[in-house]
Order: C-alpha cells, then structure tokens, then sequence
C-alpha cells in the first residue's frame, strides 16, 4: 500500500483561490441558495411525515380502546 506524502512547505500564495467574476459569484450564491431550500423541503417532508404517523398511531390507539 503505498503512502501519499504531504507537502508540508507548501507557500501561502499556493493556498489562494482566485476571486471570482461577477458571473460566477452569482451562480455559486444561487447553488448556495438551491441546497438551503432543498434541505429545507426535506425538512419539511419529513415533519409531515412524522405527523401523519402520529396521526396513525392515535387513530389505532383509539380504535383499540374502543374494541
């Protein structure tokens, strides 16, 4: 198994990122934007899931105390 080495004199001037054009800052902002709202939509999914479990659960309970 072969090992990769670090470089570890790497330069600060090496780590930089080039800034962005105009054009591409307003891509990768509405990416950003893209994954927040998708995360929130599974968010939410997953809460009405949740509740319409419980909802579930309580109409079995009840129907069970009634019997």
């Amino acid at each position: 198994m072969r090992r990769k080495l670090i470089n570890t004199s790497m330069r600060f001037y090496e780590f930089t990122t080039k800034p962005t054009t105009p054009q591409q800052a307003k891509i990768n902002t509405l990416k950003q934007q893209k994954e927040r709202v998708n995360m929130q939509l599974k968010t939410e999914k997953d809460a009405q899931k949740k509740q319409k479990a419980m909802q579930q659960i309580q109409t079995a309970q009840k129907t069970l105390r009634s019997v």
